[in-house]
């Protein structure tokens, strides 16, 4: 009668090492040279890349030191890598003819991913009202759907939704406080021209946060008023349009109307279009020229005037 098991082929002692070894090097992370070309950006990523001094200086030391540190992405079902960390790099790294960078790949849920793309990027120096607007808001939303334990972090802060406790924990992270973190959120709200406008700083963070609350048509409309009055908002005029929407009160006249009022600040500020003043300046002059040279007229008519009056 044969053995029990006597058919069974054992694995050589290497074949065994060699498994265990493939699977450890699999699991550990190393830096890897991958092609720009299967480098794919964050979907999503609210983060702009822009041509501006800074990515101008960052290609140029890539050009000359190379990409210093790794780009971190991770692997994509269908191929090519998404990038996590990196994107300003990346696209330094193209622009001063590099065809590869060195890449960290790293096996990393949705959430995972996402938590870390805004972390890596909050980090900047210089953010956009609306980055930090999307990013707050994408990385709130993938801690709620990671289940943070928000009891064990912030129990002091009492009986709280979910929301509430998450959004502590991202304030805590950011070094906002929570309520600003929940204002940044809510320029997500805002219709794309509204957002690069307080972007460009046309329009102050705090109306703007106020703005919000419109409707996208009454957004719009709010533009129109704007254009015609050719002044941004003040805080209580948003506060009052805001209060027209709720109101079911909101119309081009209404608003146009809080739009075109004399506002206290304008009654103490002495402004001139800058074609008035053109006309007596050499045109290379800068605004900063401008002012200084009138600056110093000013003066010197105050000195004349002083003589004329101790005659």
């Amino acid at each position: 009668m044969p053995k029990k098991g006597a058919n069974i082929s054992l694995s050589s002692y290497d074949d065994i090492f060699e498994t265990d070894a493939s699977r450890a090097e699999a699991k550990q992370e190393r830096i890897q040279s991958i092609s720009i070309l299967d480098l794919l950006p964050f979907e999503n990523h609210p983060f702009k890349v822009v041509d501006d001094e800074a990515m101008l200086r960052t290609t140029e030391s890539i050009a000359q030191y190379g990409v210093l540190t790794p780009i971190i992405a991770r692997p994509l079902e269908d191929g090519g890598y998404e990038i996590i960390s990196g994107h300003r790099r990346v696209h330094a790294a193209e622009a001063a003819g590099l065809d590869e960078v060195p890449v960290i790949v790293r096996d990393m849920t949705d959430d995972e991913a996402t938590v870390l793309m805004v972390d890596s990027n909050l980090q900047r120096e210089s953010i956009l009202p609306s980055e930090r607007a999307f990013a707050y808001k994408m990385k709130m939303e993938a801690m709620g759907r990671q289940g943070e334990r928000t009891d064990l972090t912030c129990g002091q802060v009492g009986h709280k939704s979910a929301g509430a406790k998450t959004r502590d924990i991202l304030a805590e992270q950011s070094g906002d406080s929570a309520r600003q973190v929940q204002r940044f959120i809510r320029l997500t709200n805002l219709i794309p021209d509204l957002l690069e406008m307080v972007d460009q700083k046309q329009i102050s963070f705090n109306p703007a946060v106020e703005l919000s609350y419109l409707k996208p048509e009454e957004q719009e409309i709010f533009m129109e008023a704007m254009d015609m009055a050719q002044t941004a908002p003040s805080l209580s005029q948003a506060q009052r349009m805001k209060k027209l929407s709720q109101e079911g009160g909101f119309t081009l006249d209404a608003v146009r109307e809080i739009m075109t009022e004399v506002k206290k600040g304008d009654l103490e500020r002495v402004t001139f279009r800058n074609e008035t003043l053109r006309k007596y300046f050499p045109k290379s002059y800068s605004t900063q020229q401008m002012q200084d040279t009138i600056i110093k007229l000013l003066e010197q008519w105050q000195k004349r005037k002083q003589r004329d009056q101790g005659r």
